[in-house]
């Protein structure tokens, strides 16, 4: 692997670990706000964890495109690391969904509303 695409590479892990930890830490955010019943609010975090989302899924993507699918790429610590973050906020983001859902509801009194 030449100097520059080692750094891009390194650069690029980094990247996705800031953008899914944004996600994780939006979608955790609108969890608590929703147990608040503050839901308009909570609806702007679970946005904000999308788009962490989406760009953390580019630059995964990014890495990808980097290594060929050849194997060109050592895969590090640090790289598991990237995906298992990805991989979390991403469930948490779900989950996250779900669980305001249930909050909305018991708060409308039950109703599916």
């Amino acid at each position: 692997m030449s100097e520059i695409v080692a750094i891009e590479f390194e650069e690029g892990i980094m990247l996705l670990l800031v953008q899914a930890g944004a996600a994780r830490s939006a979608a955790i955010s609108a969890l608590r706000l929703a147990r608040e019943g503050r839901f308009g609010e909570a609806q702007q975090q679970l946005a904000a964890a999308s788009e962490s989302i989406s760009a953390a899924h580019q630059q995964q993507t990014a890495l990808i495109g980097l290594d060929e699918g050849c194997g060109k790429l050592p895969v590090t610590l640090i790289l598991v690391h990237a995906q298992d973050h990805l991989m979390n906020a991403m469930l948490i983001q779900d989950l996250a969904g779900e669980i305001i859902e249930l909050y909305r509801r018991t708060a409308a009194g039950g109703t599916n509303a």
